[in-house]
């Protein structure tokens, strides 16, 4: 399987605050990649270096076997999108027209949209079953809605590979499987490459096919789910009681918190 993600020991910071630190992973084309860890850890900023957002200051990252700082950041949007937590409730413009932004590194300066491009768009709403709000204001929609269409503008930029920062964080349990089932969609339909920050350890563990689990900017373990989600790494990573066994709906781990009311006390 070809690597469509080579991360080789890069530290990054942000002014004197080092908040990656000799970090190395690679993910697999058409992987389901998450990264796991408690807040503060680094996961934002190492999904915002994966697109170039934030730079490195040592070590490499290659997307597609290619140098990211080779890339122009136009080339670099055509075949890799970022979804961000941050989401404008007040944006003035319809979900077409918000999902037709997606195709702007595929335009040149001045160039407007031509029929491939509102057919790319028109295609993307449907796949991810947005299509029905195309004339509605973002505004208008529910937090699940407005996810579908974020992600609907980062397929229409038709990237290889996706990078999600906790799009499940605001949704209710419905909608957080509505998101997931969809990024497995996009891998098995559009052979896409995805790779997700995410808080929810069950959620992450019922899905992915490799896990990243990260503390203080450094890997503390990664691999498939059984192998990273037990007691002791766990436990090392977020400093508090937990139960780990088998999830009933299939063969992967699921993690249970232990209230400090449920832990017997010593007499």
């Amino acid at each position: 399987m070809k690597t469509a993600i080579d991360v080789k020991n890069i530290n990054v910071f942000y002014g004197r605050n080092q908040v990656i630190k000799e970090l190395s992973f690679c993910v697999s084309s058409g992987e389901f990649f998450i990264i796991i860890g408690p807040n503060g850890s680094g996961k934002t900023t190492l999904l915002k270096a994966l697109c170039g957002a934030i730079p490195v200051r040592d070590g490499h990252i290659k997307i597609l076997q290619k140098s990211l700082h080779e890339y122009s950041r136009k080339d670099l949007a055509r075949i890799a999108a970022m979804v961000s937590q941050e989401i404008q409730h007040d944006c003035p413009f319809t979900v077409f027209e918000i999902v037709l932004m997606g195709r702007t590194p595929h335009l040149g300066i001045l160039e407007f949209e031509k029929d491939y491009d509102f057919q790319v768009a028109m295609d993307v709403m449907k796949f991810t079953n947005v299509l029905h709000l195309k004339d509605r204001k973002l505004a208008e929609l529910s937090s699940g809605e407005r996810q579908r269409v974020m992600i609907a503008r980062a397929l229409c930029q038709e990237p290889r590979i996706v990078l999600l920062d906790e799009p499940t964080s605001a949704l209710d349990l419905s909608h957080q499987l509505g998101i997931m089932d969809l990024m497995e969609k996009m891998i098995k339909e559009r052979k896409t490459t995805v790779v997700m920050v995410s808080h929810d350890l069950n959620l992450a563990a019922l899905y992915a096919d490799k896990l990243l689990l990260i503390k203080d900017g450094e890997a503390v373990s990664m691999g498939i789910p059984e192998n990273v989600l037990t007691f002791d790494k766990l436990e090392k990573a977020y400093n508090c009681v937990l139960l780990v066994d088998k999830h009933p709906a299939g063969n992967v781990p699921r993690v249970t918190l232990v209230p400090k009311k449920f832990i017997p006390t010593k007499n």
